[in-house]
């Protein structure tokens, strides 16, 4: 098995916890608040690794360049704006069909993928992100009462053009930071990885914090206040973001984002194995498809 696989299954899984945390923060902190504690409160951890990496590993540091610079900052830009519309998403009551499109992400991130890159994808590839995609979909509509109201807000409502808007910038921002971690050149994928993290990481919070300072101060106290659970969200977000890096310095990003969607399916096996709750036809439908779509894409690549 290749070792991009194991990483984004484990970061799908850091991703499925953080996600967690962040909606129980945003009814407490507001949306700024719960955005800004996955930079704020990561970036140390990425320092840390990072430091574990030079200094016991013996890897060098990597020399920045203007390629690295440019593509790092837009792509956290596109993350920032990609997670405030997630978060955003929770105050809807149609979330379930704005998250549904949010999950488009792989096709965007392929499409940004060739632009940027000039990476293409296979076929079978293609119809698997596609297939996914579509068990996402299905999950996320299958509690939904299906009528000619819901299916028009469904395909223009807001909380669908937030979840697309949300699906394109987290396209966005992993081709751009595949783009940044290769154009380091070195010395080796986890320190071109972990390096990369550091410095968006560095970049996102200085951002926001400084806004926040200026624009809503009192969340920003929020987050040192209750900096217990910021620390969890944070420590999670950032082991779910070393696995993204490093899977997307291995591999392009549409790959990486099309296997992540397991993470619904881990979501699915806590709800049934741990809280018993039960689950519908087309629900474990759309679990099915996603499944057969990462054993589609692991076979392919």
């Amino acid at each position: 098995m290749e070792l991009w696989i194991p990483i984004t299954v484990f970061a799908a899984f850091c991703q499925n916890l953080r996600s967690a945390l962040q909606r129980h923060l945003k009814d407490s902190f507001g949306t700024t608040a719960a955005t800004f504690v996955r930079f704020g409160y990561g970036f140390p951890f990425a320092l840390l690794y990072v430091g574990i990496l030079h200094v016991f590993a013996g890897m060098p540091l990597p020399r920045i360049n203007s390629a690295f610079l440019v593509s790092g900052a837009l792509g956290g830009l596109a993350q920032i704006g990609a997670t405030f519309l997630l978060i955003h998403l929770f105050s809807y009551r149609n979330f379930a069909v704005g998250t549904a499109y949010s999950k488009t992400e792989p096709i965007q991130a392929a499409l940004f993928g060739f632009v940027l890159l000039g990476e293409t994808l296979s076929l079978p590839v293609m119809m698997c992100i596609v297939l996914g995609i579509a068990g996402v979909v299905m999950i996320s509509l299958a509690r939904t009462q299906l009528s000619a109201q819901a299916i028009t807000s469904s395909l223009i409502g807001k909380s669908a053009l937030i979840g697309l808007a949300s699906a394109a910038l987290f396209g966005a921002s992993a081709a751009f930071y595949r783009s940044a971690s290769l154009s380091l050149g070195g010395p080796g994928f986890l320190m071109q990885a972990g390096f990369s993290l550091a410095c968006v990481k560095l970049f996102q919070s200085a951002l926001m914090a400084s806004w926040m300072f200026f624009r809503t101060p009192h969340q920003l106290s929020l987050t040192l206040r209750h900096w217990r659970i910021s620390t969890l969200v944070g420590l999670a977000g950032i082991l779910g973001s070393l696995g993204w890096f490093t899977a997307m310095t291995l591999q392009p990003a549409a790959y990486v984002r099309a296997l992540a969607q397991i993470e619904l399916v881990f979501t699915f096996a806590v709800s049934w194995l741990v809280f018993r709750e039960a689950i519908s036809r087309n629900e474990l439908l759309g679990c099915s498809l996603i499944m057969l779509a990462v054993i589609g894409i692991i076979l392919s690549s």
